[in-house]
């Protein structure tokens, strides 16, 4: 592979607050060291289709505030093929992209190194996700983001619980991670929060119900991570059978809380990212993932980042329980 001319730039799977940020700042980036970027829609999909455009610094103007990707984004079936990674590849010729940069999360980070190990291409990835399960970064983009949304609706949900006495089980986005769960319980002084990486069974279950509901705590907020089997309503029907003489309601807080402008953390957080995946690019870096840890920005190969668990504090839950007597 020759030198560096230009670069693309595509954002993939679920969308996350912070991801225009970071488009703004690797365009701005890669302009300011000489390299044409482009911004390539609709994910991995767009790649292989060629919807894709040069940027300027006035494409990207003004972005900085807006949540969601003016890129756009997809879950492409296509590209998880060796054909459709080799249209891929044959689109970047036809465009003269030297080097692609993939915001996203772990699915779309594991496309970003098959792509890159299979044609010998640079790569880097930013860790674009709510859920903050990439291993090798103290926080993704949009993880604080959506903490701060979903505080800011069990606090309007705390109301209610209180005014009518009931249990409310929130269910918030996570996949198979519990750090949203867990640490927003901890900011919304929640009573519980139910995660992968602690598994309550019945009698579990049973202890919080009888530390947490006492005659003088008739009401309480307990934060559920989503999960097919085993989410707030499964939660809820369980108590509804076992302690009947409890108001249950349960709020699932879907989609809203992957939208919304991003906060200063995220922002900044994106653009320290974006810039160091310029120049990770410049040192013929390939294949890693830009993270952050202990505030300074951090290379992680691919291999690492995506096949390693990102551990979980075990420590939050002692806090919780400690806090929510």
């Amino acid at each position: 592979m020759g030198k560096i001319k230009t670069i693309g730039i595509l954002t993939s799977g679920g969308d996350s607050p912070g991801m225009n940020a970071a488009i703004r700042a690797l365009t701005r980036a890669g302009i300011y060291n000489g390299f044409r970027m482009m911004g390539i829609y609709r994910g991995y999909d767009g790649l292989i289709k060629d919807e894709i455009k040069e940027f300027t610094t006035e494409d990207v103007s003004g972005i900085i505030t807006r949540g969601g990707t003016i890129l756009k984004s997809a879950r492409s079936k296509e590209f998880m093929t060796p054909e459709g990674r080799q249209k891929a590849y044959e689109t970047c010729q036809k465009e003269g992209i030297d080097a692609l940069v993939v915001i996203g999360g772990n699915g779309s980070l594991t496309g970003a190194w098959n792509f890159g190990t299979e044609f010998d291409f640079p790569v880097v990835g930013l860790p674009g996700t709510i859920d903050n399960d990439l291993y090798g970064t103290d926080f993704t983009i949009g993880y604080d983001t959506t903490m701060n949304t979903i505080v800011e609706c069990v606090d309007r949900i705390r109301d209610t619980a209180n005014s009518h006495e009931r249990i409310f089980f929130v269910e918030v986005m996570g996949r198979d991670a519990g750090f949203l769960a867990q640490n927003c319980a901890i900011a919304c002084g929640a009573e519980a929060a139910i995660v992968p990486e602690e598994t309550t069974d019945v009698d579990q279950l049973a202890v919080f119900m009888n530390r947490g509901i006492r005659k003088s705590k008739k009401s309480c907020i307990v934060i559920v991570s989503e999960s097919p089997k085993c989410g707030a309503l499964y939660y809820a029907d369980r108590v509804k059978k076992e302690f009947p003489e409890f108001d249950v309601r349960v709020s699932i807080l879907g989609h809203l809380q992957r939208g919304g402008s991003p906060s200063a953390l995220d922002r900044i957080l994106a653009s320290c990212m974006g810039v160091a995946a310029i120049d990770a690019l410049m040192q013929g870096v390939r294949n890693v993932m830009v993270g952050y840890c202990n505030g300074d920005a951090v290379l992680v190969p691919f291999s690492e980042c995506i096949r390693t668990d990102k551990r979980f504090d075990k420590r939050l839950i002692d806090v919780l329980d400690e806090l929510s007597i």
